[in-house]
């Protein structure tokens, strides 16, 4: 089931939902530290991650699922989020080159059609990076967090739904150590807690992160569909947005 995207975004807003964007951002940006002239898709609520690569990327979009509901992104200037069906993504075949899945996978009530209509838009030479709750983790066991919502997976279940989507695993992840406490003490040490965390206690991260090629061998034809897809590109100008029909 999907978290609604005013739940996602008051997260997001609170001092817990500040360290966990820093501490995810820091490890996406390692993975990807340079995106020059791509094409980037963030899918779920990828948006307060998307800022990263603004003013670095040919273009820099946001679907978020209609079930999730869809707030204007960015703040400034022109509306570049898209309120999408979960299995209908309104891009071409072959036109994206980066794709950031963050409260996707773990939310998504069909995951291996999501995932093939993933493949579907994603170039030939594209990567995805999946952000998923972590089974092992403590924030998964906390639902006062979104990371607590949804199916978690361990390292070696997203790496199997992976291939098993046709996507080739390349390397994994770990990322927030910082327990999922409202303690500003607890929180102001968090970037202490990342690097304990990742030499000794990489099995309870609060995330697992997989980077993964798109396998364009052995692929079945991606059949032509009848009906239009279609969006709502949201803007700015109205901030008050949260859910729409389509067109």
């Amino acid at each position: 089931m999907w978290t609604d995207v005013v739940d996602l975004r008051d997260f997001y807003a609170s001092i817990l939902g500040r360290v966990a964007r820093n501490m995810i951002r820091a490890r996406i940006r390692s993975v990807w530290p340079d995106v020059k002239g791509m094409s980037v898709l963030g899918l779920g609520y990828a948006t307060p991650y998307l800022g990263l690569f603004r003013g670095e990327a040919e273009r820099v979009l946001a679907a978020m699922p209609a079930e999730q509901g869809v707030l204007p992104w960015p703040a400034d200037g022109d509306g570049l989020a898209a309120l999408t069906r979960e299995l209908e993504l309104p891009f071409p075949d072959l036109s994206i080159d980066r794709v950031l899945l963050v409260h996707a996978i773990e939310s998504a009530e069909q995951v291996r059609p999501l995932m093939r209509e993933i493949w579907r838009v994603l170039s030939g030479s594209g990567r995805l990076l999946a952000v998923v709750p972590n089974r092992r983790g403590v924030w998964a066991r906390f639902e006062r967090t979104p990371f607590g919502h949804g199916q978690p997976y361990s390292s070696g279940q997203l790496s199997h739904m992976l291939r098993e989507s046709m996507f080739t695993p390349m390397q994994s992840y770990k990322a927030l150590y910082v327990p999922p406490v409202r303690s500003r003490m607890v929180l102001s040490s968090a970037a202490a807690w990342e690097k304990v965390g990742e030499r000794l206690f990489g099995t309870f991260a609060g995330v697992v992160i997989i980077e993964a090629a798109k396998q364009i061998y052995a692929a079945d034809p991606v059949a032509v569909r009848d009906q239009r897809r279609s969006y709502l590109k949201t803007t700015a100008a109205n901030p008050g947005s949260r859910r729409s029909g389509f067109g």
